[in-house]
């Protein structure tokens, strides 16, 4: 399945108070790489901008009100995506933003197979902040450019993120993975530990052992495979 990494910027906090969306980002993953194949649009809300917000991304009304809408973009933006597994960081806020906008139009909420980093991360770090940027520090990936939220830059990042949080798995996608350590072919022993004891056949043994050989060659016709190797 396709995966592309989503990331929104809005005008406020909650669709349900009118909020829209005003910046689009979506970039495909292609295995374990970024792919040039992406989709970026600015957008007009139509309607003022939470100073709350205009201070996380830095975009103001006037600055956007010349862009397409939503409803320019729509299809284009459903084509994009179309059945791919859509990994985002606290999806709940950014799909409920595109569920309001696709109501908007009158169309059906998105289907799509949904990732989590957010909640991802809280599995894996637990009692930690989680924020992208708490990630980026911890995964040593740079963002020292992201001095503002910005959607496009933001989907970069997460992907990043999100090849780090899985960097486990990249031997189920059929890659070397140089962070996993594999075990040695053959264990070393243990030095501590004594000798094995080697037991010796005695005569009586012997004697048992060459005529049981002898019964099976008589049986095989001379074809006593342990009989040939003791006279090559």
């Amino acid at each position: 399945m396709r995966k592309i990494v989503v990331d929104t910027e809005t005008t406020g906090l909650d669709p349900k108070q009118g909020h829209r969306i005003i910046e689009l980002a979506a970039i495909e993953l292609d295995g374990r790489k970024v792919s040039l194949r992406r989709f970026h649009r600015y957008l007009n809300p139509e309607r003022e901008i939470d100073a709350g917000a205009a201070a996380v991304h830095g975009l103001t009304y006037e600055r956007l009100q010349n862009e397409a809408k939503f409803a320019d973009i729509a299809t284009s933006f459903m084509e994009f995506i179309e059945g791919a597994e859509l990994i985002i960081h606290n999806a709940p806020f950014d799909i409920g933003f595109l569920n309001h906008e696709l109501e908007l139009l009158g169309q059906p909420p998105l289907q799509n197979t949904v990732t989590d980093t957010l909640k991802l991360a809280r599995e894996m770090h637990p009692g930690k902040k989680n924020s992208l940027d708490a990630l980026c520090g911890r995964y040593e990936i740079d963002n020292a450019h992201r001095t503002l939220h910005g959607a496009l830059l933001d989907t970069e990042l997460l992907a990043e993120v999100f090849f780090a949080m899985t960097r486990g798995q990249k031997s189920l996608l059929g890659e070397d993975d140089a962070s996993q350590t594999r075990q040695p072919a053959v264990l070393s022993t243990d030095a501590s530990r004594p000798a094995l004891r080697v037991l010796q056949a005695g005569a009586e043994e012997l004697a048992e052992h060459a005529q049981q050989l002898a019964d099976i060659d008589k049986a095989s016709k001379g074809n006593c495979l342990w009989l040939q190797l003791e006279k090559a």
